[in-house]
């Protein structure tokens, strides 16, 4: 009976897959129009045009807009194994093979001891709520490196380490996938693996680490948290510009230097938070690398001056991996996750025109989805703390009520 109950769920978790992927299919082929501005056109226009740079051997150096470590030129290419097809619907198959690729290794993880299908599920589920903007950019197949390389964490700390680089030098926040690993190991093969790959791009392709340049000149874009006082303050005479700038959109005028600047000091913080946490951390237990990792990525991503849609799909996929652990403490923000990747949807491409507009209704969806991500974040950062941390540690957070310190958290 166990077995037949365990493939029945299997069975309704693939159709689940491929009743809701085959819908994404139809969005971005065309097919079905998705309401809001057509979320495609970076795949037709910007990557394709990087693709055709790419091609001759050196980086994009003449477009600000390229802001991506150098093997992000990979997925960038990887349409050409698909000549048959046109550049678009190429890149749009493949991203939607990199979801199969999650969601197999999730699949498994979930039916090893002492794990859990809860993973999975979380991903079937949150991946469609972001709509088509999933398999309109690369980082479905960044995140597909980076739940591998979490997944190979516990018993395979050298592969752990060389996808963790792969993913960093992809779009550098999988490095943060280190921040709960314990063996020298993993962090010894990421470096090696990340001076030889860099080393590789280095030498064979000119212009390799020019994005550093334009990520420093980066504004607020529209939807970050730093975003908020500008989307309020317009209606209070602020007088200031929504303008494309850097390949996002994003607030130019008075004042926007102090707040883009104020965000980087709160990354700086997130990272001396991570980084006690690390000194005072004692009780590791088989889920604390994912644990982790997903704290770290929610900290950075909501200090960060830009929070683009497809950041969510780096959430979910490691929210799901913590859930493919029975004793995981991220249940509840990974459920905040989920929240936020349906509210984002509303918020681009639906709602986006309101975003611009800073009216009452774009104002609103921000100041929810940035709530949900807010919470999820200093949920996920105290529940790893106190299951983490020895009690006699000073905590950085205020006490919990005495009901909820009566048992002490083990791992």
């Amino acid at each position: 009976m166990e077995t037949k109950g365990a493939g029945r769920a299997l069975a309704w978790l693939l159709g689940t897959w491929g009743v809701t992927r085959a819908a994404l299919l139809l969005f971005v082929f065309r097919v079905y129009a998705f309401p809001g501005p057509d979320v495609t056109s970076d795949v037709s226009v910007i990557y394709r045009g990087w693709y055709e740079v790419l091609r001759q051997g050196t980086f994009p150096l003449d477009d600000v807009t390229w802001q991506y470590p150098p093997a992000a030129a990979l997925p960038i290419l990887s349409p050409a194994v698909l000549p048959f097809l046109s550049y678009a619907h190429a890149f749009f198959v493949l991203a939607c093979l990199a979801d199969v690729v999650v969601l197999a290794l999730l699949v498994r993880a979930g039916g090893r001891p002492g794990r859990s299908p809860r993973g999975a599920w979380v991903w079937v589920a949150g991946v469609p709520l972001l709509g088509p903007t999933v398999y309109a950019r690369y980082d479905v197949m960044v995140t597909a490196v980076a739940v591998a390389a979490l997944l190979a964490g516990v018993r395979r700390p050298r592969v752990m380490g060389a996808l963790t680089a792969v993913g960093a030098l992809l779009k550098v926040w999988p490095a943060l996938l280190l921040v709960g690993a314990v063996r020298r190991r993993a962090w010894a093969s990421a470096a090696v693996t990340a001076a030889g790959v860099a080393l590789l791009f280095t030498v064979s392709m000119p212009g390799a680490f020019a994005f550093l340049t334009f990520q420093r000149d980066r504004g607020t874009e529209v939807e970050s948290l730093g975003a908020l006082v500008f989307h309020v303050a317009r209606h209070f005479g602020w007088r200031g510009e929504v303008l494309l700038n850097y390949g996002s959109i994003e607030f130019l005028g008075p004042y926007v230097d102090q707040v883009s600047t104020a965000a980087l000091a709160l990354t700086g913080a997130a990272f001396g938070w991570l980084l006690l946490w690390r000194l005072r951390a004692a009780r590791f237990a088989p889920h604390t690398l994912a644990d982790a990792a997903l704290t770290a990525v929610l900290l950075f991503t909501v200090t960060s001056r830009v929070i683009s849609p497809q950041y969510l799909v780096w959430l979910v996929g490691l929210a799901a991996v913590c859930l493919t652990h029975r004793a995981s403490r991220m249940g509840a923000p990974a459920l905040l996750v989920v929240l936020a990747s349906f509210v984002t949807v509303l918020e681009f491409p639906l709602g986006f025109s309101h975003v611009v507009l800073s009216d009452w209704y774009g104002v609103t969806l921000l100041v929810v989805r940035n709530g949900l991500l807010v919470a999820a974040t200093v949920t996920a950062a105290r529940r790893l703390w106190r299951a983490t941390v020895p009690p006699a540690a000073a905590s950085p957070f205020p006490p919990r009520p005495a009901r909820a310190q009566e048992t002490p958290v083990s791992s």
